[in-house]
């Protein structure tokens, strides 16, 4: 199958402390993958090189062709500014960016599509509401109708089931599912293991470095998930520093 993203020799990191090391692997198109691991074990870090928000410090992430800029991504809720003064029409609407450019004027087709994105994930009413009024579960239904709108062919989820309600959950999982049924790519940094066991066929286990990749019963093991804790519990951030940055 044709690989979505590819990841060879990855090395990355902040202030030339690695927190994902020597990554090989390959995300086929299509697939819908979890990625889980301990806290601190590279999740949150590889999802930002796979949209190009870091540069890796030694090898290389392969797109098959797609620009960082047109992979849809989702980031934690906590990186999200909730006192900043932005409706959820608006906040939707950025979804169609590239479409109609940072500037541009929304039009009718635009219109509906937008008002159609926040009816899919149950906020119909809540448009002229400002971001920050929103529940947790809420405030997630929103970003996924701006996921909606990007159509994109790369969706990297970054803990998106976090801190909400059961019935968001599901009806976010069903989108997920929906997207996976349309041939995207899927990727979803996930603590639950038992949502992953039902929900994802494809896991990659991370502990700063590659535990196990493969399907998902195979891959979320006891003596895997031990190894994964372990292998966080002792890395020693401050002897870490990596000598040499890629050019």
């Amino acid at each position: 199958m044709t690989a979505a993203l590819q990841f060879r020799d990855l090395t990355l990191g902040y202030d030339r402390h690695p927190a994902v090391h020597h990554l090989d692997g390959a995300v086929a198109e299509g697939s819908l993958l979890a990625v889980v691991g301990p806290n601190g074990a590279g999740k949150s870090t590889l999802f930002k090189g796979i949209v190009g928000a870091l540069k890796p410090f030694a090898g290389h992430i392969a797109r098959d062709g797609v620009d960082p800029r047109d992979i849809a991504y989702l980031p934690q809720i906590a990186e999200i500014d909730r006192s900043f003064p932005i409706s959820v029409y608006d906040m939707v609407a950025m979804g169609l960016w590239r479409e109609t450019g940072l500037f541009g004027g929304i039009g009718k087709r635009q219109h509906d599509r937008i008002h159609q994105a926040i009816a899919t994930v149950g906020l119909t009413g809540f448009e002229q509401r400002a971001i920050g009024t929103l529940s947790g579960g809420q405030m997630q239904r929103m970003l996924f109708a701006r996921l909606l709108l990007q159509d994109a062919r790369v969706i990297v989820l970054d803990e998106p089931f976090i801190a909400i309600d059961a019935k968001t959950c599901a009806d976010l999982l069903d989108l997920v599912r929906r997207w996976h049924d349309e041939k995207r790519t899927v990727l979803a940094a996930l603590h639950d293991i038992d949502l992953v066991k039902v929900n994802f066929p494809e896991t990659l286990l991370l502990a700063r470095e590659k535990v196990a990749w493969g399907a998902t019963a195979n891959v979320l093991t006891p003596e895997n998930l031990l190894k994964a804790r372990h292998m966080c519990e002792a890395f020693d951030d401050e002897a870490a520093a990596c000598a040499v940055e890629a050019a």
